[in-house]
């Protein structure tokens, strides 16, 4: 009888995992889905996946979900997206992508090689200004653009250099940004495939952006009440992601961070039935790839005092499958991290915290430099990990092995 009995609870236990996952599982799919236009600006994508969240935690059991709203300044590209080389048409997020800053153009213009073997930085100058070359694209490798900043950020000023863009080869797969967006640069930057040809002539751009001033959008609040008041821990994770490159290609975002976002929607329906000594609070951010705008605006505008929080976690690309946990911990959460560290080696979560140098990467730091105790968990090096920031971050290339591991975790530490 008692052998039925730890079966049937083993089994009960199983079942609640497996709940767990499949409830993760729905969400990643339906954030990184074509309805909200890989959850950016331009076409309220973002907006539209907020407002779904702020439903999911209340169907998840939350006590108050508050949408708490802030503006930022963005670049987007919504319109015409249509990049030719020698007449062979390139592929959006495919064969390029273009920089967050970039401003509309339209024309036709003859390619110019910066000779990388014999680089002389008086004659690239003195060249692009003959008729043969003046207003042509600059071709060049953009790790290379790094040892010459300094040449190269003045040929990005139409006082100092009349080309007219630049063609940056990289590594694939190509990946798009929004940190820098909040400017419009007077000159274009695209990036493009390490196989660009090494002699092609000229190149027909017809490329739109739409600068969005003062854009409205919201972070969503979730609390579930404990026990007591006087402390609560904080669960963080970004939904936004980099909405569209053009009319169709859409950068759905599944790993970055609707991984993130599904976690922290499952931890507020753990709690919701399971009440918490203290209070537990779950933001979703928003404007986190707009260089943490969200997360800042919270950090200024808390609702409840900052040194209230006994510890923060931020999850950030969570679901992998690493069996090594990267880790960023501000100074004041080292104590806990040992605590961390404790667990896992009872536990054999992770084959390692992997604990890496505190950086303005994700929205853990706002807090961290306003000295809260908080980790930062992502899962870098996986399979996944590979694509992020590129249009094959998709459901159907999403992984999720190491969701219940960190769940796991972190809940054995609040326990303790």
């Amino acid at each position: 009888m008692k052998r039925i009995l730890l079966l049937l609870m083993a089994a009960i236990a199983m079942q609640v995992g497996a709940q767990d996952l499949a409830h993760y599982k729905k969400i990643i799919k339906e954030l990184s889905s074509k309805k909200y236009q890989g959850r950016g600006y331009a076409e309220d994508g973002a907006n539209k996946a907020g407002k779904w969240i702020a439903k999911e935690f209340t169907k998840a059991g939350a006590d108050e979900v508050i949408c708490q709203p802030f503006k930022l300044d963005i670049n987007t590209f919504p319109g015409k997206m249509d990049v030719r080389v020698d007449g062979k048409k390139l592929i959006p997020g495919e064969d390029f992508t273009v920089r967050e800053f970039n401003p509309s153009l339209k024309g036709e213009f003859k390619l110019y090689y910066i000779d990388m073997q014999n680089y002389n930085p008086d004659k690239i100058f003195a060249d692009l200004e003959t008729p043969e070359y003046k207003g042509a694209f600059v071709v060049c490798d953009f790790m290379f653009t790094y040892k010459h900043h300094a040449d190269f950020n003045k040929m990005q000023s139409k006082k100092d250099c009349s080309c007219s863009g630049f063609l940056y080869t990289w590594e694939t797969p190509l990946k798009f940004y929004k940190a820098y967006g909040e400017t419009v640069k007077e000159k274009p930057i695209l990036w493009v495939k390490p196989d660009f040809p090494k002699n092609a002539k000229s190149i027909k751009v017809n490329m739109e952006n739409k600068f969005l001033k003062g854009y409205e959008c919201f972070n969503v609040i979730a609390k579930v009440e404990g026990n007591r008041h006087d402390s609560c821990y904080v669960f963080t994770a970004h939904y936004d992601h980099l909405g569209k490159l053009g009319k169709k290609t859409i950068y759905p975002g599944a790993h970055d961070n609707a991984s993130g976002t599904a976690a922290i929607i499952t931890f507020a329906a753990h709690y919701a039935k399971n009440k918490p000594e203290y209070d537990m609070y779950f933001i979703a951010f928003s404007g986190e790839d707009a260089n943490l705008r969200g997360s800042e605006w919270y950090a200024e505008h808390p609702l409840v005092p900052l040194k209230q929080i006994k510890y923060l976690f931020n999850l950030d690309m969570i679901g992998d499958n690493n069996p090594e946990q990267y880790c960023e911990v501000s100074d004041e959460g080292m104590q806990g991290f040992s605590s961390f560290e404790k667990i896992n080696a009872e536990k054999g979560y992770f084959k390692k915290l992997d604990r890496q140098k505190l950086a303005d990467n994700s929205d853990h730091y706002p807090f961290a430099k306003r000295n809260v105790p908080c980790v930062f968990f992502m899962n870098e090096h996986g399979d996944a990990y590979k694509y992020y920031h590129t249009i094959h971050d998709t459901w159907e290339n999403a992984i999720f092995t190491n969701y219940e591991p960190i769940f796991k975790l972190i809940k054995d530490y609040i326990g303790k």
